[in-house]
């Protein structure tokens, strides 16, 4: 199983039947599993990074509910645009996530597209355009 399916909880249905004891969650390695769907990894907490992390924040907890459920990636693009910034900083995890929110309209990519753990020496914040690879299949 996935970390995505061992986190979804499992909802009562109701009626006269007996609850289920409560389960912890945990991984397959038997670590854990957070609780939250956005990155709570290790990162350096600069100002930066935090207000592009509050702007994600704010967005999925107030616009992702009208935009709907359309996103063709896991994880989906408001989730890695928070990991990319809490990860790499504002400016390259915001040119990541603006290139991902690009890749994920009709003709786009899909499937599984993590945000990478570092970024290799070819990506200076001054050419912003080459975020743009990160993401396409290796063919």
């Amino acid at each position: 199983m996935c970390q995505f399916c061992l986190m979804q909880e499992d909802e009562d249905e109701g009626g006269a039947a007996p609850s289920k004891p409560a389960r912890r969650k945990t991984s397959l390695s038997g670590d854990k599993v957070a609780r939250s769907r956005n990155y709570s990894g290790p990162f350096r907490k600069t100002p930066d990074r935090l207000f592009g992390m509050g702007l994600i924040r704010l967005y999925q907890l107030t616009l992702s509910g009208f935009v709907g459920n359309s996103c063709r990636h896991i994880p989906t693009c408001s989730e890695y645009g928070y990991e990319a910034v809490a990860r790499h900083g504002l400016w390259a995890g915001g040119w990541m996530t603006l290139f991902r929110v690009g890749r994920c309209g009709p003709g786009g990519t899909s499937g599984l597209d993590p945000v990478p753990d570092e970024l290799s020496r070819r990506y200076h914040w001054w050419t912003p355009w080459r975020y743009f690879r990160l993401g396409q299949k290796a063919a």
